[in-house]
């Protein structure tokens, strides 16, 4: 082993220090780096060679480990404690991030990436190690999401992560953040695996009920290198773009357990069984309680989980309520909390529990929506009654059934209100008759269902309001998804090819683990939920070069920390995080030259 100098920077030169190894190939020797240990003074420096030389164990090192340092120069030497300063050479310099990315970084140790990432992704010979840039990648996506070439041009520049990593602005290029997203992209699985038994050790949460459901993401541009780039049900309302679907677990608590990238024109339902069995391959098989929406059923899904032992607490879709009309008329519903009412009814077959369920604030949102709706068509259709009565001209019947087929398309939840006939009229010039009226079933029908869902569950020794505490915990999935989409940018995806897509998509689900772990570790400090208040509080938190002029005709460099503001203070003491008053050690750097102008 022997220690090997690294020089950064190109105004002020900074030099750090790996250990590194020698080893045969069938290529010939090669080096391979066993630790990273930043800048070094002439003593430690010493102490490293000293232990490489018994680490060895070959004391002929001796000479090679000594002729390793240079002679000591001006810049190397260390600067005393005690220096005369001129009060009118001190000067500031760069201003960079500290605060923001201290917390995300101790976010990264919390949940030990540093060690899984060093461990899988070991150092070879390239100049910076992958786990390094991975980090990179990771808090970027965290703290300010955006291309790989925002983080090169921008935002990697702007904080303090050189120093905090050892790995400098001009090392981090957009060549080498790609090639990053290849080598991490074939950890997924043991990446999944470390966080689930990480945040376990962490925060101990249930993994005996999992909540799965499916979003989607778009492209800019036409992706047609990615056969799984295509056109769906687009959650993002954008019909017009190609798109993935991605189906995400989690526990009861928000905690991301795994997820998987489909094809943007599947359908919810056939991901279930896929999703099922990765989970079980990952985890083992057990009889743990599976939570899906309505969208998600079908008679095969449900047999398949019950076949493998599993359990589940399901939505059902809308028609099926119209089998317990009689029990919607009943009494017997019971309060589950505030605006919310449950109620166990028989099962058809007697092998599953249903229950019934409605709610007041549903219930105001669902006759507001019906309404507007019918408003809307009966509006439609008195405007189109008009035109026809008013028409000089023949019409075409074919004409007119599209346009009444296409407004009853837009307002769907309003389309059974009516019932609309178009006929021949040989007596008027238009040479149609329009004819509509209300439907008064569907009004009475709507009036008893609006509000009301229903659950189904193969569990039997549970109360309603169990299983209906179970099941909008939900929630917790759709949280999930409006964090990746708003906070970590996991759309629109700008990346063409199919592996980078699922690249991206590991970090930005890498992200969310960060996200709440800090979630979690706010709300058991006291400090509430809001990641996004603390992120951009600490952000104001920088670390600055300060340079004094010394009597001794040379300038010390120092890089510092500002300090937090009360509240500031308050924030980091609730999280146990103590900042750094400077980063580094003051260091020696030539006076800059005056330079004479000749009048």
């Amino acid at each position: 082993m022997f220690l090997k100098r690294v020089t950064h920077g190109l105004g002020r030169r900074q030099v750090y220090w790996r250990l590194v190894e020698s080893f045969r190939t069938a290529r010939g020797p090669r080096h391979r780096t066993v630790a990273y240990l930043g800048e070094l003074r002439p003593s430690e420096r010493l102490g490293w060679a000293r232990l490489s030389r018994i680490l060895d164990g070959k004391a002929a090192a001796k000479a090679q480990q000594l002729s390793l340092f240079e002679p000591p120069s001006a810049e190397a030497e260390e600067v005393p404690d005690t220096v005369e300063v001129e009060l009118k050479g001190v000067r500031v310099g760069r201003s960079r991030d500290f605060g923001d990315v201290f917390v995300a970084l101790a976010v990264w140790r919390m949940l030990a990436l540093d060690e899984f990432f060093a461990r899988e992704l070991p150092a070879g010979r390239e100049e910076v190690p992958w786990a390094a840039m991975a980090c990179v990648l990771a808090l970027a996506r965290f703290l300010e999401p955006d291309s790989e070439l925002h983080i090169e041009d921008t935002w990697y520049r702007r904080t303090a992560l050189a120093e905090l990593l050892g790995v400098s602005v001009e090392q981090v290029n957009d060549s080498r953040l790609y090639r990053t997203l290849d080598v991490v992209l074939p950890l997924k699985a043991k990446l999944e695996a470390h966080l689930q038994s990480r945040i376990g050790e962490l925060f101990r949460p249930n993994l005996e009920i999992l909540l799965y459901d499916v979003t989607s993401t778009y492209f800019e541009g036409l992706a047609e290198a990615n056969p799984q780039a295509q056109y769906g049900y687009s959650r993002d309302h954008r019909p017009d773009c190609k798109q993935v679907c991605i189906g995400l677990v989690v526990t009861t608590e928000g905690f991301p357990l795994g997820y998987e990238v489909f094809a943007g024109n599947r359908h919810d339902s056939t991901t279930v069984q896929e999703i099922v069995a990765a989970l079980e391959a990952k985890y083992g098989r057990a009889q743990r309680v599976w939570v899906f929406d309505r969208g998600m059923i079908t008679e095969e899904n449900l047999e398949f989980i019950r076949q493998r032992g599993g359990q589940y607490v399901v939505g059902t879709p809308k028609a099926l309520l119209k089998r317990f009309e009689q029990h919607l008329l009943e009494q017997g519903w019971r309060e589950v909390q505030e605006g919310v009412e449950v109620k166990l009814v028989p099962s058809p077959e007697g092998t599953e529990t249903f229950v019934l369920c409605r709610s007041l604030a549903r219930r105001e949102k669902e006759k507001a929506m019906h309404a507007r709706f019918v408003r809307r068509i009966a509006a439609a259709l008195e405007r189109m009654q008009r035109a026809v009565e008013r028409a000089k001209n023949r019409r075409n019947a074919a004409v007119l059934e599209r346009r009444v087929g296409r407004l009853l398309e837009r307002n769907s939840r309003g389309a059974r209100a009516f019932e609309i006939k178009i006929t021949a009229a040989a007596d008027h010039p238009s040479g149609l008759k329009l004819e509509w009226k209300r439907v008064e079933a569907w009004q009475d029908w709507s009036e008893l269902s609006e509000g009301c869902y229903m659950l189904r569950s193969n569990i039997t020794d549970q109360t309603p309001e169990q299983l209906w505490k179970t099941y909008i915990q939900l929630t917790e999935v759709e949280a999930a998804f409006r964090a990746q989409k708003g906070e970590l940018h996991v759309r629109p995806i700008w990346h063409h090819r199919e592996h980078r897509v699922q690249a991206h998509i590991l970090f930005s689900f890498l992200a969310y683990a960060l996200w709440k772990t800090l979630q979690t570790w706010m709300e058991r400090a006291g400090l509430g939920s809001g990641a996004r208040t603390i992120i951009e509080e600490c952000a104001r938190i920088k670390a600055s070069d300060v340079l004094l002029r010394t009597s001794a005709g040379r300038d010390v460099l120092l890089c510092c920390v500002t300090r937090p503001d009360p509240a500031q203070r308050a924030l980091l003491q609730r999280l146990g995080l103590t900042l750094p008053e400077r980063l580094g050690r003051p260091a020696w750097i030539p006076a800059p030259q005056k330079v004479e102008t000749a009048l």
